[in-house]
């Protein structure tokens, strides 16, 4: 995109194209909060969708609301699943991007929590070798979802893209502590999944998320 393609990208992704972007960040927050409430002492998530058939534990552990005090552009709702739990299979609809490669087409198979098969159209080896890191790598870290509807687009700069409104992201690797993951790695590989038109997220078999909006947000 063009320079000035860019400044109106990043202007929309930050809220300062609204009349007052403090109030709008702070009204995600709220808005975010309402799921992260909903979702205490859930136990299980299930991902269905044309690109995804998944389901693991959260049981435990913590949702946290991230509105903009960690970085920016922000919006995001995220935890850690049961290191133990993740079954099914995921195609990542997004290039997966690290240390400069491009691995493309992602598909990932897992059971009891560990990554059992891998394949992407370019850049397999590098995928391989980014799960066979360490013990942890081939295991769930993160998983969230982007709440970002001011993000409209795929950057390949993740600080935005994990972020879009209306996709999930997995991460291979370490898990972060104020969720109570306790997964240990060198890696923490950000992968991003669009939902699509029919794609629905179930927290124990009750929609909420689905034809592109959240449940709770009417």
């Amino acid at each position: 995109m063009s320079l000035s393609e860019y400044e109106d990208f990043v202007y929309s992704a930050m809220f300062c194209d609204r009349e007052d972007p403090v109030a709008e960040w702070q009204k995600l927050h709220q808005k975010q909060q309402v799921l992260v409430d909903w979702l205490k002492g859930r136990e299980q998530v299930e991902i269905h969708g044309e690109h995804v058939n998944l389901a693991f534990s959260v049981k435990d552990r913590t949702f946290v609301n991230s509105s903009g005090k960690a970085n920016m552009p922000c919006g995001e709702i995220f935890t850690g699943p049961v290191e133990d739990s993740a079954q099914g299979s995921v195609t990542f609809t997004y290039p997966a991007i690290e240390n400069g490669r491009v691995v493309e087409n992602v598909r990932l198979t897992f059971e009891k929590g560990k990554v059992v098969k891998a394949q992407a159209d370019k850049n397999q080896d590098f995928l391989e070798k980014m799960i066979a890191t360490d013990t942890g790598s081939c295991f769930l870290g993160e998983f969230g979802i982007g709440t970002n509807f001011g993000i409209q687009r795929f950057t390949k700069q993740i600080l935005f893209d994990e972020k879009i409104g209306g996709t999930f992201h997995l991460a291979l690797g370490a898990g972060y502590p104020e969720t109570g993951s306790v997964n240990k790695s060198g890696i923490h590989w950000d992968l991003i999944c669009a939902l699509g038109k029919d794609g629905e997220i179930l927290i124990d078999d009750e929609p909420f998320f689905k034809d592109g909006n959240f449940i709770l947000w009417g």
